[in-house]
């Protein structure tokens, strides 16, 4: 480990990042009329395609306006700058970096952080601690040493952060943890989850990463506190093919669904994991498996003989199956692919009667129509799921409210996602320690 990053990692656990904005730190007080200004850290693909314009579906009503974006590569900064006054009217604020923007933008109240995956949740302590409330998109972690930092910033500072898992804000997916947590399910048993894809170009940037020159960007800042390398465009563009600056599928498609499992559940992570997988398919380079396969066990840690199992897998070579979400109870299934809980492989009276039982066959159930029902008590706006759950957390800013995913949510998911991520590398059986709040392959501590 060099200097550099040691004082990276010194200056980010002692809750600052390297930034002089003390003064900011309480941030300011927010009357009912004010305006909520918002810098976007990152302008990325999500951010344009997704972030962004979710957000400006409800601006105008909520009262919050775009006043900055913070890129570090001069492309994305011009991009986004060009962008952000052509949906605002005005000009916005280009900062070099986020110690820039934090410094020259005056009452910034909040950001929307969209960078590469390991640096989500070092960005989110330098926001709130810089005084601002926070969208992060997931996954918050790919280290229990930066998941720490960034709960323990936002436990400190009580701003109001947003994990971008957006599955929260769906209303087939309220309507699931509602059926669940009611008793109708009964003891979930098992979960199936997968997400398949045939996308040669899935995460592949060819375009940017040949016109890309490391004069463009700042290659150092990027890194910060990961190994420092030697410049790689792939590594900077790509960056969900290459380990530590990415889990890959653990991280991009995992978080998502392993989240609804804890949700649903109550349960915060694996009680322990074993997973494999390889490179199988798209040899080009990437260090990021194209599949794996990983297999769970959930239960509460103080009764090893309560629980269920989740098995988890994911090809990028062969869509057949697309993404899938299956809870299993002994009375059939809750499936969030079809919205329906049916009795399908419940227990049959023919099966039930040898054994002295009553059958167990659950009633259909439409989770569409439930989450209709749900639509009309949030009033929540527009369809699309990312839409609510922007709005969710911007009516959260204004409320100080805890939003849908808050920061437990990321940090639990990331628990989850590293657990992942160390079998698949280390082929060992993993656990996690609540003491230290470690990931454990093995018996010894996983290290990136």
């Amino acid at each position: 480990m060099n200097t550099s990053r040691r004082q990276f990692i010194k200056t980010a656990a002692a809750g600052t990042a390297g930034l002089a904005i003390s003064a900011r730190s309480y941030g300011r007080i927010l009357g009912a009329n004010d305006r909520v200004r918002v810098g976007i850290v990152g302008f990325s693909k999500r951010c344009k395609g997704s972030l962004i314009p979710a957000f400006l579906q409800h601006n105008e009503e909520l009262n919050f306006d775009l006043v900055g974006v913070s890129d570090i590569w001069n492309r994305r900064r011009e991009e986004g700058a060009a962008f952000l006054q052509e949906k605002t009217g005005h000009a916005v604020f280009k900062a070099r970096n986020n110690e820039e923007l934090y410094e020259r933008v005056k009452d910034l109240d909040a950001v929307i952080i969209s960078t590469a995956d390991f640096q989500h949740a070092l960005h989110c302590v330098q926001a709130v601690r810089a005084g601002c409330d926070a969208y992060v998109e997931k996954p918050l972690a790919e280290t229990m040493a930066n998941n720490r930092a960034a709960l323990q910033a936002v436990k400190e500072t009580g701003k109001i952060v947003q994990i971008g898992s957006q599955r929260r804000s769906g209303p087939n997916y309220h309507a699931a943890n509602e059926f669940i947590r009611s008793g109708k399910f009964g003891k979930i048993t098992m979960v199936e989850m997968s997400w398949n894809v045939n996308q040669p170009g899935r995460w592949r940037l060819p375009e940017l990463t040949s016109s890309i020159k490391e004069s463009d960007t700042d290659w150092e800042r990027y890194q910060m506190d990961r190994p420092r390398a030697k410049w790689d465009p792939r590594k900077y563009c790509e960056y969900r093919l290459f380990w530590p600056y990415s889990s890959g599928i653990p991280g991009q498609w995992m978080s998502h669904q392993i989240d609804t499992v804890h949700w649903f559940s109550g349960l915060p992570h694996p009680r322990s994991v074993a997973a494999n997988g390889g490179i199988y398919m798209w040899k080009d380079g990437r260090s990021n498996f194209d599949t794996m396969t990983a297999v769970f066990d959930y239960g509460p840690l103080d009764n090893p003989e309560e629980g269920f199992q989740v098995v988890y897998s994911s090809r990028m070579h062969n869509s057949a199956g697309g993404v899938k979400e299956i809870y299993y109870s002994n009375g059939g299934e809750l499936n969030l692919k079809t919205n329906m809980v049916t009795p399908n492989g419940g227990l049959q009276e023919r099966h039930a009667a040898a054994m002295n039982m009553k059958p167990n066959l659950l009633e259909e159930y439409s989770l569409a129509d439930a989450a209709a029902q749900v639509v009309t008590r949030a009033n929540t706006g527009a369809d699309n799921t990312t839409s609510r759950h922007v709005r969710n957390w911007m009516e959260c800013v204004r409320s100080r409210k805890q939003p849908n995913a808050p920061i437990e949510a990321g940090y639990n998911h990331s628990i989850a996602n590293m657990m992942t991520t160390a079998a698949l590398r280390t082929g060992k059986r993993v656990t996690f320690d609540e003491q230290t709040q470690e990931v454990m392959a093995g018996d010894e501590v996983f290290v990136y």
